[in-house]
């Protein structure tokens, strides 16, 4: 690092992305990205464009983004804030609401970008530790003083609370805010959007990369009450005006018309997630039940580091953790049809057993 650096970055351990391989072809199971491409109407918008309008700034308001948001959750768009992806959401958030005086707190095993959040802006980092079957503590959040982030379904277990369980949370305490990450809410799990009508200290923060395959166009978005919205688009005009390209904006206005399109993928993944899960506990291994677009699991005697290394030999990348609590653990991206063969395959080879 060079001298210039300030000292509160210094000691900061960044965030790490899941590998993005170049050197060679691998089937990507590591970053939970879809395994199918855009919907038509995307490929169509970008085609349609008249591209020479890039020489111009996209529209700081992206109304027209924000509006079909709006109307396809239900609610107004003063409800609803666009960004580049959700983690520009999230960051944000950290900006706008926590300090010394307004602790955050979330789960020890959780989306590992929250703690580098923490770091970034100079705040405690408070985990409340999971249960040992890996499930969040609702109690624990309920009786915290603290402002609440919660992943739902968590990263990189897959376990989702209720909504009822994100009530609970939310009733404790209307002096607290409580953020609910549902990155992964599409493939089997109740989003808490609905409960933005009746609490003023809820933000829900969604992402068009995985259900709605645009993880490389970078599109996020965030549902809260009038007021929050505007305290975050403070900080957006703060930092980023301009947050939202135009060829994004258009792709995710033809992403969210297509319904039929969001469902068949979504319904995919969630029926190759329950074959590789069957076949993966026929094979002796540990899954937790997930309700994300992936899964995590282990097998006994059989380290995830070594089981990762496997794989990787036999080009496929998986997402390994070294944290102690979760070290023995492997999470899978759920792919295609035949990338989860390819998977299954190769695992029963690794292992010498029979699937």
């Amino acid at each position: 690092m060079s001298k210039f650096l300030k000292d509160a970055y210094r000691s900061i351990a960044p965030y790490t992305p899941g590998e993005q391989p170049k050197d060679r072809s691998f089937i990507k199971l590591n970053t939970n990205e879809s395994p199918f491409p855009p919907c038509r109407g995307v490929l169509e918008a970008v085609k349609e464009n008249d591209l020479s309008l890039l020489r111009l700034y996209s529209d700081p308001e992206n109304e027209e983004l924000e509006k079909a948001i709006a109307s396809y959750y239900g609610v107004e768009r003063s409800n609803v804030l666009a960004s580049n992806g959700s983690d520009e959401i999230l960051a944000f958030i950290f900006c706008a609401f926590f300090d010394e005086k307004h602790e955050v707190c979330f789960p020890d095993i959780t989306y590992g970008f929250y703690p580098v959040f923490c770091n970034f802006a100079s705040l405690k980092i408070n985990e409340i530790p999971l249960k040992d079957d890996f499930t969040v503590d609702v109690d624990a959040f309920v009786n915290t003083d603290k402002n609440v982030v919660v992943a739902n379904p968590n990263a990189p277990t897959g376990i989702a609370l209720s909504v009822n369980d994100i009530r609970r949370i939310l009733d404790a305490s209307p002096d607290r805010l409580v953020v609910v990450d549902e990155a992964y809410v599409d493939f089997g799990s109740y989003s808490c959007v609905p409960l933005i009508k009746e609490y003023g200290n809820l933000i829900v923060v969604q992402t068009f990369s995985k259900s709605r395959s645009l993880a490389g166009a970078r599109l996020g978005m965030c549902f809260a009450c009038d007021s929050l919205i505007a305290d975050l688009k403070t900080v957006k005009f703060s930092f980023n005006p301009y947050n939202v390209n135009r060829l994004t904006s258009l792709c995710g206005i033809a992403a969210i018309k297509d319904e039929n399109y969001f469902n068949y993928c979504r319904a995919e993944i969630m029926k190759n997630r329950a074959f590789t899960a069957r076949e993966l506990k026929n094979a002796g291994f540990e899954v937790l039940p997930s309700n994300a677009n992936f899964l995590f699991a282990k097998k006994e005697g059989f380290g995830g580091k070594r089981l990762y290394s496997a794989l990787r030999e036999k080009g496929i990348l998986v997402r390994h953790f070294d944290k102690p609590r979760i070290k023995d653990f492997i999470r899978i991206t759920v792919g295609d049809e035949t990338q989860m063969k390819t998977f299954v395959a190769a695992v029963k080879d690794i292992i010498g057993g029979t699937l």
